[in-house]
């Protein structure tokens, strides 16, 4: 009869001790990270709900203006920056609107403003209004996928300066 081989057993080696710049760049990375969070959460959000609140009462406005208008588009992501001006008789209402959404795209954007007529301050485009599922849809998964990063990243550090300590210990 012949003994069988034992079986292979896995080592695992800890991870090398991380110099002080190496946690300096996961640190900055994480807080630039954190800070593209940051700005999503203050300048696109905000629009989003607003547009999720007019969108059934949004009426095409004839008097309103659109100004300071840009749009960039990084391979199938669009960003879109207005300026949007309304004179109403209480007074002039301006509203800056940022629109994040993805897509193939060849050409110009066609924008319309539009207000709820109840609630001109929150005037927007049919742009906007068109692709609002499009932009929430784009808008959480771009937040989602920040948040992990920005969390992974400073698990793995922990992590990582938690094995290194047991092992120099």
């Amino acid at each position: 009869m012949t003994a069988s081989p034992e079986p292979a057993r896995l080592l695992r080696l800890p991870p090398q001790r991380q110099g002080w710049l190496a946690v300096f760049w996961v640190l900055f990375g994480a807080a630039s990270l954190g800070g593209m969070l940051v700005a999503c959460a203050l300048y696109t959000a905000p629009v989003v709900i607003s547009d999720w609140q007019v969108r059934e009462t949004a009426r095409p406005v004839a008097e309103a203006r659109i100004g300071d208008a840009t749009c960039k588009s990084k391979i199938v992501i669009h960003i879109c920056d207005l300026t949007l001006t309304l004179r109403r008789p209480a007074g002039t209402v301006t509203r800056r609107v940022n629109y994040v959404f993805s897509g193939v795209q060849v050409g110009d954007f066609s924008v319309s403003p539009m207000a709820d007529p109840a609630r001109p301050d929150r005037i927007t485009t049919d742009l906007g209004l068109d692709r609002l599922w499009n932009r929430t849809v784009t808008l959480l998964v771009i937040m989602a996928a920040l948040a992990a990063a920005v969390v992974g990243a400073l698990v793995s550090l922990l992590r990582n300066r938690r094995a290194g300590s047991v092992t120099a210990g």
